[in-house]
Order: structure tokens, then C-alpha cells, then sequence
């Protein structure tokens, strides 16, 4: 089964349709919520790269969806992997586009080598 990786502070991945109408790989998968940086990096070193991850940018107090991002991007230039497939479902429509445009420019400049 795909795992997913949700990461976000307020959105509960188990209700309501927030993995069907936000994850890029359906919602017949194995959800793995973390709410914020600490989680998601540690998530991320034990277990390796899930297939896919749900970004949210505004996670409360200290570190963003965005932070966890440029380190997922490092994280990836390090090891030579490519970037799991991704989805932002965070209500911050500027946090949206930084993420976006990370991971896009990641993609171009560092995948297409």
C-alpha cells in the first residue's frame, strides 16, 4: 500500500474528505500525520520518503510547511532522490505558491540534470 505523508497542525487526514480531495495518489492509502517540523523530519529519517506528501504551510507557533519543505528539498539533493509527489492543502494561498515554486524549480534545475 502507498504511504502518505500529511502534515498538518489542524486538518485531521481521518476526517471529513481532506486525503480524497488533496492526496496526488488517492485516498486508499497508508495516511501518516505529522503536525509539524520536528515530526516530519523524524518521520521522514526513520521511515524514507513516503510516495507522496500533503503540505500544509501554517503549522503554529515556530517552523512552517515551508521549512519542512526546503529541508525535504536538501534532504533529497544529499541523497540523489527525487522528490515524492506532493499536494498543498494549506488555506495560506502565498504559503501555497513558496511551496510550490521550491519544489518546481527542485524539479527543473536539480531532477532534469
Amino acid at each position: 500500500m502507498e504511504k502518505l505523508l500529511w502534515l498538518d497542525d489542524m486538518r485531521d487526514p481521518y476526517t471529513r474528505t481532506w486525503v480524497e480531495d488533496f492526496s496526488p495518489i488517492g485516498f486508499n492509502v497508508d495516511i501518516n500525520w505529522v503536525k509539524n517540523y520536528s515530526e516530519f523530519i523524524e518521520w521522514i529519517e526513520i521511515n524514507g520518503l513516503p510516495d507522496a506528501i500533503c503540505f500544509d504551510h501554517d503549522l503554529g507557533i515556530g517552523n512552517t510547511g515551508y521549512d519542512c519543505a526546503k529541508w525535504l528539498v536538501d534532504f533529497c539533493m544529499d541523497n540523489h532522490f527525487k522528490l515524492p509527489i506532493y499536494n498543498i492543502q494549506s488555506s495560506n494561498g502565498v504559503g501555497i505558491e513558496n511551496i510550490d515554486m521550491l519544489f518546481k524549480n527542485y524539479i527543473k534545475y536539480v531532477e532534469n540534470i
